[in-house]
């Protein structure tokens, strides 16, 4: 399966440095596989949304939690301490016509995550209106995941 990454970086700069692109794909690229006890393909990607390319054979479940606790780890060794904030993995599987056929846009059968950083998980999901942008989908056409 393949896995498009966003990443929504909502915390001060005191909590924890912005990543860059590379950064972002190297610390799953680093960790992922282990997290998710299972093989995949990490890459950055060109485009102005998804900033990395996962390719597994994992659930999607699977590789929910495992985006969540790989970014929520390498923020801990990173800062050398526990983060103060929540990281998210918001997944959605594409079933409508692809809008582009340009590789690095999401394609119909493939999943998009928007991995966050937040300081209030519960607001954030609110704000993005999580409820109805969720509302009539199949729980194996989503997942929801926390540190």
């Amino acid at each position: 399966m393949r896995f498009l990454l966003s990443h929504n970086y909502s915390i001060p700069e005191t909590a924890a440095p912005a990543l860059s692109i590379t950064e972002f794909c190297t610390i799953f690229q680093t960790h992922l596989s282990t997290a998710m006890n299972h093989a995949c393909q990490v890459q950055a990607l060109e485009h102005p949304h998804w900033r990395c390319e996962i390719i597994t054979e994992a659930d999607a479940n699977i590789v929910g939690a495992a985006l969540v606790k790989s970014l929520a780890t390498s923020r801990e060794a990173q800062l050398g301490k526990a983060i103060n904030y929540k990281v998210l993995a918001l997944g959605g599987l594409k079933t409508t016509p692809a809008t582009s056929t340009n590789p690095s846009a999401l394609q119909t059968g493939e999943w998009g995550v928007d991995v966050v950083e937040t300081p209030d998980a519960d607001s954030f999901l609110q704000t993005l209106g999580w409820d109805k942008l969720t509302a009539g989908r199949s729980a194996e056409e989503l997942f929801q995941f926390s540190s």
